[in-house]
């Protein structure tokens, strides 16, 4: 009992929560990061791709 109240402590009186707006501010960031890296993902895939049909078109 006694690790419950200190964990219940330590939530509401030690942890510092963030306020809505850097929550909003984070989110977002996290989601134009994420686009960002999945467009990279994509880009890389498809010249992968090209150059493999290159590579297997040039068979004799």
């Amino acid at each position: 009992m006694k690790d419950i109240k200190e964990s219940y402590d330590e939530l509401v009186y030690k942890v510092s929560w963030p306020t809505q707006k850097q929550l909003i501010n984070s989110s977002v960031l996290v989601l134009i990061a994420s686009i960002i890296i999945a467009v990279f993902i994509w880009v890389v895939d498809k010249v992968f791709n090209l150059l493999m049909e290159l590579i297997y078109g040039l068979s004799f």
